[in-house]
Parts: C-alpha cells; sequence; structure tokens
C-alpha cells in the first residue's frame, strides 16, 4: 500500500504565527517563517514536505482556519 502524502497550504497574509500548528503537527512539517507577512507577523510554512502524510493536525487546530491540508496517494 501507498503512503499517503500530504500537502499543507497556509494563507501567508492571514495567518498570525500562533505556532498551534507547528505544535500538534506529529511529523515536525511545520515551522514559523523568518519572512513577516503584512500583518507584521512570522507565519508558518512547511518545511520538511516530504515528512507530511495530510492528517490535518495542523488546521483543526488553527483558530483563524487559514490552512488547508490535501491528501494525495
Amino acid at each position: 500500500m501507498a503512503k499517503a502524502r500530504g500537502l499543507v497550504e497556509i494563507l501567508f497574509d492571514t495567518c498570525k504565527g500562533c505556532e498551534l500548528c507547528v505544535n500538534a503537527c506529529p511529523f515536525n512539517v511545520l515551522q514559523l517563517s523568518d519572512q513577516v507577512n503584512a500583518k507584521g507577523y512570522h507565519p508558518s510554512m512547511m518545511v520538511n514536505p516530504e515528512s507530511c502524510t495530510g492528517c490535518a493536525s495542523c488546521a483543526m487546530v488553527c483558530p483563524d482556519s487559514v490552512i488547508t491540508v490535501y491528501r494525495v496517494k
């Protein structure tokens, strides 16, 4: 059986960098960006995309619903 892969899409200018998604990810896929968005926050970004399984834990804990997770086989 093929391993499921995921893709996390984060709305860069809407993310407030609360780090809830970073802490919720069981595979250490996310971290805060060094770049600052339009609101002055360091948004989350994917740093280990090959480790993402598409579990959507990050999207479930996001208080602003700025994360969309896609799952592919």
